[in-house]
Parts: structure tokens; C-alpha cells; sequence
């Protein structure tokens, strides 16, 4: 969950906004825009931007909106005819298909009623969520500036082309202790950082319980919610990559990951995301000509944090 407050990267962090990478990346071409998705809360940061370039993508966010409304109650629509057609049916004849209808109709018009929910121009606090394959703010280093850029969260490594990427589809993380062999030729030269607030883990609920499972049972899924307390912005290392991609470039990110905290681990989750101090971002973000010691001192260096769990909300 990032930090939305956009007004608090520019404050506490120094940071300012590419508004060139946010401009491509809202306006992809049509058969990428879907796969561009980005935290409405980082879209809303457009809203009370001054600047002219800003507006422009603002109404543009706007005119995307319509078009996800219209899409959205058209489906909405088709889904309810569907629901219907299949409890008329099962009023008079039981059938597999009128069952199956019925239940995935249900699903999708929940699924479907959140999302026109997340259309609305309340914030809610989902809106600040981001999921692997979306896109989310990345602060890097530019010319001797922190710069906010839109990345997505599954890197692209190095040498790397879509067809390859779809058969490791696990690099929104880079293990910590996988650097040497998968991810050296970013760590030492391309590191980023995002602010977060809470992060999100699935865990398996017999071992969030701390027992076997029991004979016949399957596994469960659980979404767990961890918040550090003292509460605090997470300060999380990123390494990140530049790739080509088709007529374009790809800026995509992976969080740094590590063995987890007792307290993660003893929720049933086996890493958690690395935070770093705000003393050690400037030369996080600078990594070039630093040693690999150095380096991963940062990130053994780490603020005093308890993350508390919970069941994700889905509102």
C-alpha cells in the first residue's frame, strides 16, 4: 500500500515527478493500457497538480475513467441478465450449467459492483493497493535529483524479453540472498526506492495456525495485512531496469526481500520486504562506485519495526 500523499514525497523526500514517464505511461497504446494499471490514489495525485502537463494527463485519467465506467456497467448489465436467465431456470429444472451460471455470475457481479466502486471520486483506502504487473511511483536517482517514475512491479531483468519474463513470473521480488547469481547486474547500479505504508502477504491458514493440516483438508489462503508499529512510511529498497519494449521502454522494479521477521514469520509468511533508513536513501540511491559491503550494510541497517497482522480488508 503506497504512500498517497503526494505532497509528502515532495516535502520529506525530495522528490519530483517525471511527468514525461507518467505521460507515456497513461497514455499506452490501447492494447497496452489495461496491462498499465496504476494505484487510483497515485492517479488522483493529477487532480490538484498546477502545471499544465499535469492537467493534461489529469484529463486524460478522466476521459480513461468514462471509458472504464461504460465498460464496467455494460458487463454489469450482461452479468445480471445472466444471473437472472439462470435462477428462472433453476426454479423449474436443476441443471449443471444453470449452477455454474449462477455462480460465476454472482462472483463476477461483485467483482464488477468494486470496481466501479474504485471509479468513484471518494478515496477509499484500496485505492493506494498495487499488485505484481501494476504499476506503482518509484523514487531513483536523475542527474542529481530524486525523481518519482512510474514502474512496474515485476522486473524485467537485463537481456530480457516478454516471452522470457512469462516463465519467471516471481521477479516483483529480488531475494536478497539470490543477488550474486540473478539480480547482479542491477544491484550496484540501478536501486529505487517506494514508500509504503502496509504490505501484503498470502500465507496458508494452517500455518498462520500453527498446526498440520488435518486428514482430507486442503490448503487455505489467507491475505494477511502487516503494518509496522511505531507507525511509520516504509522505506523500501528497490532494484529496477530500463528494457526495450516494442516501439518504446519498459521501466519496471522488483522490492528487495530478506529472511522474515520473527514476528512475519510466526504469521505463517517466509521473507519480508527490506526497509532502510531515510539517513541511508541518498546513498542507497547512489549506488555507483560504492562497494558490495557498503551496500548491503544499508540494508542490514534497518529502523526498529513490529509488523502487526491482520486479515485484509477488502474495502
Amino acid at each position: 500500500m503506497i504512500q498517497a500523499d503526494y505532497d509528502k514525497y515532495v516535502r520529506r523526500y525530495g522528490a519530483t515527478m517525471s511527468l514525461e514517464e507518467f505521460a507515456t505511461n497513461v497514455w499506452a497504446a490501447p492494447d497496452r493500457a489495461k496491462k498499465r494499471r496504476r494505484p487510483k490514489a497515485v492517479d488522483d495525485w493529477f487532480r490538484g497538480l498546477s502545471d499544465p502537463k499535469a492537467q493534461e494527463i489529469w484529463r486524460e485519467i478522466q476521459r480513461q475513467r468514462a471509458e472504464r465506467e461504460t465498460e464496467l456497467q455494460q458487463e454489469l448489465f450482461k452479468q445480471k441478465k445472466r444471473q437472472g436467465d439462470a435462477a428462472r431456470t433453476l426454479q423449474t429444472k436443476v441443471t449443471k450449467k444453470a449452477q455454474e451460471d449462477l455462480r460465476i455470475s454472482t462472483e463476477k457481479i461483485s467483482k464488477l459492483k468494486l470496481d466501479l466502486d474504485d471509479l468513484r471520486a471518494e478515496p477509499l483506502p484500496r485505492d493506494a493497493r498495487f499488485f505484481p504487473g501494476n504499476y506503482a511511483p518509484v523514487i531513483v536517482m536523475e542527474g542529481g535529483r530524486k525523481v518519482i517514475k512510474p514502474m512496474r512491479y515485476q522486473c524485467r531483468l537485463p537481456g530480457w524479453n516478454e516471452y522470457i519474463e512469462r516463465k519467471y513470473p516471481g521477479t516483483y521480488n529480488a531475494r536478497r540472498d539470490s543477488i550474486p547469481k540473478t539480480w547482479d547486474a542491477l544491484f550496484g547500479h540501478k536501486h529505487g526506492i517506494i514508500i509504503v505504508n502496509a504490505f501484503y502477504e498470502n500465507v496458508e491458514r494452517h500455518l498462520m495456525e500453527h498446526r498440520e493440516l488435518a486428514e482430507g483438508e486442503s490448503t487455505e489462503n489467507v491475505v494477511l495485512e502487516f503494518r509496522p508499529k511505531p507507525e511509520q512510511d516504509m522505506i523500501i529498497a528497490c532494484l529496477w531496469n530500463e528494457s526495450p519494449d516494442g516501439d518504446g521502454h519498459l521501466l519496471s522494479f522488483a522490492a528487495i526481500t530478506d529472511d522474515p521477521a520473527p514476528e512475519v514469520a510466526a504469521a505463517g509468511h517466509d521473507r519480508t520486504i527490506i526497509q532502510i533508513k531515510p539517513e541511508n536513501v541518498d546513498r542507497w540511491l547512489t549506488p555507483e562506485g560504492r562497494s558490495i559491503e557498503e551496500l548491503q550494510a544499508i540494508l542490514d541497517d534497518r529502523p526498529e519495526a513490529y509488523y502487526e497482522h491482520q486479515a485484509a480488508k477488502v474495502a
